[in-house]
């Protein structure tokens, strides 16, 4: 699978590099960009080689960016959407804010910056990250010998942090923290749990994702544009059965009804 993907990539990637040294311009999607930039950086400084990126590297970005960027915000939405057909009441909430807010006419891109920082849809973003985090553990390598409360960590050590378990631990979220509770976030994340640094469906610390603001820009606006056009419900053909492959997905898909508004 790993060479596959590689070999495809290559292959784009080669058609991209090569439309860029003739002159064409294809820089209307994130690796046209990547591959335009990249080329005019080797340029102004010559071959030298520690400038611009390799091959390699822009392949691999390809990857990151696609399993580390699409793939975790449509698993986001795709529970969220499970949540809200199986809380219409809250389905009903968010669809007001997102109405007052918007209307019914077309989207705008800067919309969601008009949503408030604590509003239904931030709320209820935030429970299902923390219900259904898309990525259930993140580890990080010791490059030295550190010290975490009473352990002594020696470098070289993988150290794995079960973002799912920590989400779902009453000792830290309370005796409901298994149950859809958007309100527990009415005051931010910093107060919607027992102990701070305890909500991580993005990581934490230095280390965390560069994509967190992207992802939330970009979930908001799908879930405004299906709002304001659907009301959905969960389908009676519906097993749940949450799989983690890579990410957090529902096994047998998220079977939906749709009603057009």
């Amino acid at each position: 699978m790993e060479k596959e993907i590689k070999d495809s990539l290559r292959e784009l990637v080669k058609k991209r590099e090569a439309a860029v040294k003739a002159g064409e311009v294809i820089n209307d999607d994130l690796l046209g960009i990547l591959v335009e930039s990249n080329f005019k950086e080797i340029q102004e400084h010559g071959d030298h080689k520690n400038m611009g990126m390799s091959f390699e590297d822009v392949v691999d970005e390809c990857k990151l960016f696609y399993l580390a960027g699409q793939e975790t915000t449509s698993v986001l939405l795709v529970w969220t959407m499970f949540l809200l057909a199986r809380y219409p009441n809250w389905q009903t909430k968010e669809r007001e804010e997102v109405l007052q807010v918007f209307g019914d006419g077309k989207s705008d891109p800067d919309g969601p910056s008009h949503l408030k920082v604590v509003s239904p849809v931030t709320m209820i973003l935030n429970e299902v990250l923390g219900l259904y985090p898309p990525i259930v553990l993140l580890a990080r390598s010791l490059s030295k010998d550190m010290k975490l409360g009473k352990l002594s960590l020696p470098a070289g050590v993988v150290a794995s942090i079960p973002t799912f378990l920590i989400h779902h631990d009453p000792e830290i979220w309370g005796e409901d923290a298994l149950e859809f509770r958007p309100e527990r976030f009415a005051e931010g994340v910093s107060k919607a749990s027992k102990s701070q640094g305890t909500f991580l469906p993005f990581g934490g610390g230095p280390r965390i994702c560069i994509g967190q603001n992207f992802a939330l820009m970009e979930a908001k606006m799908a879930i405004v544009m299906i709002l304001r056009r659907f009301w959905f419900e969960l389908s009676p053909s519906y097993a749940h059965s949450p799989i983690a492959v890579i990410t957090l997905r529902p096994q047998h898909g998220a079977h939906m009804i749709l009603h057009k508004l």
